[in-house]
Protein backbone atom coordinates (compact mmCIF):
# COMPACT_ATOMS: atom_id res chain seq x y z
CA UNK A 1 0.00 0.00 0.00
CA UNK A 2 1.40 3.38 -1.05
CA UNK A 3 1.91 5.85 1.81
CA UNK A 4 -0.09 9.07 1.81
CA UNK A 5 1.76 12.16 0.59
CA UNK A 6 2.03 14.96 3.15
CA UNK A 7 2.53 18.61 2.06
CA UNK A 8 5.68 20.18 3.49
CA UNK A 9 7.96 23.20 3.13
CA UNK A 10 11.71 23.61 3.50
CA UNK A 11 13.87 26.73 3.35
CA UNK A 12 17.31 27.34 1.88
CA UNK A 13 18.41 30.05 4.33
CA UNK A 14 21.23 32.02 2.70
CA UNK A 15 23.92 34.50 3.69
CA UNK A 16 27.04 36.03 2.13
CA UNK A 17 30.19 34.62 3.77
CA UNK A 18 33.89 35.19 3.27
CA UNK A 19 34.07 32.32 0.79
CA UNK A 20 30.91 33.40 -1.05
CA UNK A 21 27.31 32.26 -0.86
CA UNK A 22 26.60 30.08 2.20
CA UNK A 23 23.54 28.01 3.12
CA UNK A 24 22.36 26.93 6.57
CA UNK A 25 22.35 23.13 6.95
CA UNK A 26 21.17 20.87 9.76
CA UNK A 27 22.27 17.30 10.39
CA UNK A 28 19.21 15.42 11.58
CA UNK A 29 19.66 13.18 14.61
CA UNK A 30 19.98 9.49 13.83
CA UNK A 31 16.85 8.65 15.81
CA UNK A 32 14.56 10.68 13.54
CA UNK A 33 11.96 8.53 11.75
CA UNK A 34 12.65 10.33 8.45
CA UNK A 35 16.14 11.07 7.08
CA UNK A 36 17.92 10.31 10.36
CA UNK A 37 21.61 11.18 10.14
CA UNK A 38 21.10 13.12 6.92
CA UNK A 39 22.02 16.76 6.31
CA UNK A 40 19.04 18.87 5.25
CA UNK A 41 17.53 22.36 5.38
CA UNK A 42 15.10 23.59 8.04
CA UNK A 43 11.63 22.38 7.16
CA UNK A 44 8.59 20.32 8.04
CA UNK A 45 4.93 19.62 7.42
CA UNK A 46 2.15 22.16 7.14
CA UNK A 47 -0.20 23.08 10.00
CA UNK A 48 -3.80 22.97 8.71
CA UNK A 49 -4.68 25.79 11.14
CA UNK A 50 -2.69 28.13 8.90
CA UNK A 51 -5.26 27.63 6.15
CA UNK A 52 -8.15 28.57 8.42
CA UNK A 53 -6.79 31.76 9.96
CA UNK A 54 -6.08 35.15 8.44
CA UNK A 55 -2.43 36.06 9.00
CA UNK A 56 -1.09 39.61 8.68
CA UNK A 57 0.79 39.32 5.41
CA UNK A 58 3.38 41.39 3.51
CA UNK A 59 4.33 40.46 -0.04
CA UNK A 60 2.81 38.23 -2.73
CA UNK A 61 -0.68 37.08 -1.77
CA UNK A 62 -1.62 33.43 -1.19
CA UNK A 63 -3.34 33.55 -4.59
CA UNK A 64 -0.07 34.61 -6.24
CA UNK A 65 1.84 31.94 -4.33
CA UNK A 66 -0.71 29.36 -5.49
CA UNK A 67 0.28 30.07 -9.09
CA UNK A 68 4.01 29.89 -8.34
CA UNK A 69 3.72 26.71 -6.25
CA UNK A 70 1.21 24.92 -8.45
CA UNK A 71 -1.48 24.38 -5.81
CA UNK A 72 -4.71 25.91 -4.54
CA UNK A 73 -4.78 29.08 -2.46
CA UNK A 74 -5.36 27.37 0.88
CA UNK A 75 -2.42 25.00 0.43
CA UNK A 76 -0.26 27.91 -0.73
CA UNK A 77 -1.05 29.79 2.49
CA UNK A 78 -0.22 26.68 4.55
CA UNK A 79 3.08 26.16 2.70
CA UNK A 80 4.29 29.76 3.09
CA UNK A 81 3.32 29.73 6.77
CA UNK A 82 5.12 26.40 7.20
CA UNK A 83 8.27 27.84 5.63
CA UNK A 84 8.26 30.76 8.07
CA UNK A 85 7.31 28.66 11.09
CA UNK A 86 9.84 25.88 10.47
CA UNK A 87 12.67 28.37 9.91
CA UNK A 88 11.91 29.88 13.32
CA UNK A 89 11.48 26.50 15.01
CA UNK A 90 14.63 24.89 13.60
CA UNK A 91 17.00 27.82 13.04
CA UNK A 92 15.72 30.55 15.38
CA UNK A 93 15.17 32.92 12.44
CA UNK A 94 11.79 34.65 12.00
CA UNK A 95 10.75 36.08 8.63
CA UNK A 96 8.30 38.61 10.06
CA UNK A 97 8.13 42.29 10.93
CA UNK A 98 5.83 45.17 11.80
CA UNK A 99 3.32 45.84 9.02
CA UNK A 100 4.98 48.23 6.60
CA UNK A 101 8.23 48.10 8.63
CA UNK A 102 11.50 46.24 8.79
CA UNK A 103 12.06 42.62 9.74
CA UNK A 104 12.15 42.06 13.50
CA UNK A 105 15.88 42.39 14.34
CA UNK A 106 16.28 39.99 17.26
CA UNK A 107 14.31 36.90 18.28
CA UNK A 108 16.74 35.36 20.73
CA UNK A 109 15.33 36.39 24.14
CA UNK A 110 13.63 34.20 26.74
CA UNK A 111 10.10 35.24 25.73
CA UNK A 112 10.84 34.40 22.11
CA UNK A 113 12.25 31.04 23.16
CA UNK A 114 9.10 30.23 25.13
CA UNK A 115 7.00 30.98 22.07
CA UNK A 116 9.31 28.96 19.81
CA UNK A 117 8.87 25.97 22.09
CA UNK A 118 5.09 26.47 22.04
CA UNK A 119 5.19 26.42 18.24
CA UNK A 120 7.16 23.17 18.34
CA UNK A 121 4.58 21.55 20.59
CA UNK A 122 1.74 23.04 18.49
CA UNK A 123 0.32 24.72 21.60
CA UNK A 124 0.69 27.97 19.63
CA UNK A 125 0.00 28.57 15.95
CA UNK A 126 2.07 30.89 13.79
CA UNK A 127 -0.95 33.20 13.39
CA UNK A 128 -1.34 33.45 17.16
CA UNK A 129 2.34 34.27 17.65
CA UNK A 130 2.32 36.98 14.99
CA UNK A 131 -0.96 38.49 16.20
CA UNK A 132 0.24 38.62 19.82
CA UNK A 133 3.31 40.59 18.77
CA UNK A 134 1.64 42.77 16.14
CA UNK A 135 3.77 41.29 13.36
CA UNK A 136 3.15 40.43 9.73
CA UNK A 137 4.51 37.42 7.89
CA UNK A 138 7.09 38.59 5.32
CA UNK A 139 6.17 36.52 2.27
CA UNK A 140 8.20 38.98 0.19
CA UNK A 141 11.42 37.57 1.71
CA UNK A 142 10.76 34.09 0.29
CA UNK A 143 11.37 32.86 -3.25
CA UNK A 144 10.02 29.62 -4.75
CA UNK A 145 12.99 27.38 -5.54
CA UNK A 146 12.04 23.73 -6.17
CA UNK A 147 9.31 21.11 -5.80
CA UNK A 148 10.07 17.48 -4.93
CA UNK A 149 7.76 14.53 -4.25
CA UNK A 150 8.98 11.41 -2.44
CA UNK A 151 8.76 8.26 -4.62
CA UNK A 152 5.82 5.88 -4.01
CA UNK A 153 8.10 3.09 -2.73
CA UNK A 154 9.13 5.08 0.35
CA UNK A 155 7.30 4.45 3.66
CA UNK A 156 7.12 8.21 4.41
CA UNK A 157 6.21 10.50 1.55
CA UNK A 158 6.27 14.30 1.31
CA UNK A 159 5.16 16.78 -1.33
CA UNK A 160 7.73 19.46 -0.55
CA UNK A 161 8.12 23.00 -1.85
CA UNK A 162 11.61 24.43 -1.41
CA UNK A 163 11.93 28.17 -0.73
CA UNK A 164 15.01 30.41 -0.69
CA UNK A 165 15.41 33.31 1.76
CA UNK A 166 18.18 35.62 2.93
CA UNK A 167 19.15 35.67 6.61
CA UNK A 168 17.54 38.90 7.91
CA UNK A 169 19.87 41.66 9.08
CA UNK A 170 20.28 41.53 12.86
CA UNK A 171 19.20 37.92 13.25
CA UNK A 172 21.47 34.90 13.70
CA UNK A 173 20.69 31.30 12.82
CA UNK A 174 21.07 29.24 15.97
CA UNK A 175 21.40 25.54 16.71
CA UNK A 176 18.05 25.32 18.52
CA UNK A 177 16.38 22.31 16.97
CA UNK A 178 16.07 19.16 19.03
CA UNK A 179 15.80 17.33 15.70
CA UNK A 180 19.41 18.12 14.71
CA UNK A 181 22.79 17.40 16.28
CA UNK A 182 24.74 19.87 14.11
CA UNK A 183 24.04 23.20 12.41
CA UNK A 184 26.49 24.66 9.88
CA UNK A 185 26.91 27.48 7.38
CA UNK A 186 28.63 26.02 4.31
CA UNK A 187 29.13 27.00 0.71
CA UNK A 188 27.24 24.67 -1.62
CA UNK A 189 30.55 23.42 -3.03
CA UNK A 190 31.93 22.58 0.43
CA UNK A 191 28.76 20.73 1.44
CA UNK A 192 28.75 18.74 -1.80
CA UNK A 193 32.45 17.91 -1.41
CA UNK A 194 31.74 16.45 2.04
CA UNK A 195 28.81 14.51 0.59
CA UNK A 196 31.01 13.03 -2.15
CA UNK A 197 33.62 12.09 0.46
CA UNK A 198 30.93 10.18 2.35
CA UNK A 199 31.10 12.34 5.48
CA UNK A 200 27.87 14.30 4.96
CA UNK A 201 25.03 12.04 3.79
CA UNK A 202 22.13 13.82 2.07
CA UNK A 203 18.90 12.95 0.33
CA UNK A 204 18.75 13.57 -3.45
CA UNK A 205 16.68 16.79 -3.22
CA UNK A 206 19.32 18.37 -0.97
CA UNK A 207 22.13 17.30 -3.30
CA UNK A 208 20.31 18.60 -6.36
CA UNK A 209 19.31 21.96 -4.87
CA UNK A 210 22.85 22.55 -3.56
CA UNK A 211 24.02 21.99 -7.12
CA UNK A 212 21.49 24.58 -8.30
CA UNK A 213 22.83 27.07 -5.72
CA UNK A 214 26.50 26.51 -6.53
CA UNK A 215 26.72 28.81 -9.61
CA UNK A 216 25.45 31.87 -7.70
CA UNK A 217 28.09 34.26 -6.38
CA UNK A 218 26.00 35.78 -3.61
CA UNK A 219 22.58 35.91 -1.99
CA UNK A 220 21.23 38.59 -4.32
CA UNK A 221 22.09 36.49 -7.37
CA UNK A 222 20.55 33.36 -5.85
CA UNK A 223 17.27 35.11 -5.03
CA UNK A 224 17.15 36.79 -8.43
CA UNK A 225 17.83 33.42 -10.06
CA UNK A 226 14.98 31.58 -8.34
CA UNK A 227 12.56 30.18 -10.92
CA UNK A 228 10.25 32.97 -12.18
CA UNK A 229 7.66 30.50 -13.50
CA UNK A 230 5.52 27.93 -11.68
CA UNK A 231 7.60 25.12 -10.20
CA UNK A 232 7.62 21.74 -11.91
CA UNK A 233 7.44 18.79 -9.50
CA UNK A 234 10.26 16.26 -9.50
CA UNK A 235 9.52 12.71 -8.37
CA UNK A 236 12.64 10.57 -8.75
CA UNK A 237 12.62 6.83 -9.38
CA UNK A 238 14.84 4.73 -7.12
CA UNK A 239 17.04 2.37 -9.14
CA UNK A 240 19.69 -0.17 -8.17
CA UNK A 241 22.67 -0.95 -10.40
CA UNK A 242 25.95 -2.83 -9.88
CA UNK A 243 27.47 0.59 -9.08
CA UNK A 244 24.99 1.28 -6.25
CA UNK A 245 21.59 2.84 -5.59
CA UNK A 246 20.48 5.99 -7.38
CA UNK A 247 17.61 8.42 -7.59
CA UNK A 248 16.85 8.86 -11.28
CA UNK A 249 15.20 12.17 -12.24
CA UNK A 250 12.70 12.56 -15.09
CA UNK A 251 15.45 14.04 -17.30
CA UNK A 252 17.64 10.95 -16.81
CA UNK A 253 20.01 12.51 -14.26
CA UNK A 254 21.11 10.00 -11.62
CA UNK A 255 22.01 11.04 -8.07
CA UNK A 256 23.88 8.49 -5.97
CA UNK A 257 22.40 7.70 -2.55
CA UNK A 258 24.84 8.39 0.30
CA UNK A 259 23.58 6.98 3.59
CA UNK A 260 24.95 7.49 7.11
CA UNK A 261 27.68 5.08 8.20
CA UNK A 262 26.87 2.79 11.13
CA UNK A 263 27.59 4.48 14.44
Amino acid sequence: MTAAVRPAATVLLLRDGEAGLEVHLLRRTRGMPFAGGMTAYPGGGVDPRDGDTDVAWTGPSPAEWAVALGCDERVARELVCAAVRETFEEAGVLLAGEPGGDVVPDVSGDEWETQRQALLSRELSLAELLAARGLALRADLLRPFAHWITPPAEPRRYDTRFFAAALPVGQEARDVSGEADEASWLTPEAALAEMRAGTRPMLPPTIHTLGQLAPFADVAAALAGSPPEPLHPIMPELVRTPEGRFAELPDGTRIGLVVPLPS
